[in-house]
């Protein structure tokens, strides 16, 4: 309950840096130039970056719950 809190906050100021910095800017990426509002280009980055690290952390904990489950399954002669 409290990551989803803390969650919400995070997402309720990046929402309102974002409306207060509207202004138009100039995005260069290698050759590709566009113009877009920076609250977008702020939320959109914000965005990102919760969804990189839900990935990331998925990762580790399947990695972990593997590792767990390997070392609770008993050895047989069969399987050395």
């Amino acid at each position: 309950m409290v990551t989803v809190i803390l969650l919400f906050v995070l997402i309720l100021l990046v929402a309102i840096f974002s409306v207060q910095n509207a202004i138009p800017v100039f995005i260069t990426f290698f050759l590709w130039k566009f113009e877009a509002s920076l609250a977008i280009i702020v939320f959109l980055s914000a965005i990102c970056g919760m969804i990189a690290g839900l990935i990331i952390a998925m990762l580790i904990r399947m990695k972990s719950e593997g590792k767990k489950e390997k070392k609770s399954q008993p050895r047989s002669p069969t399987n050395l």
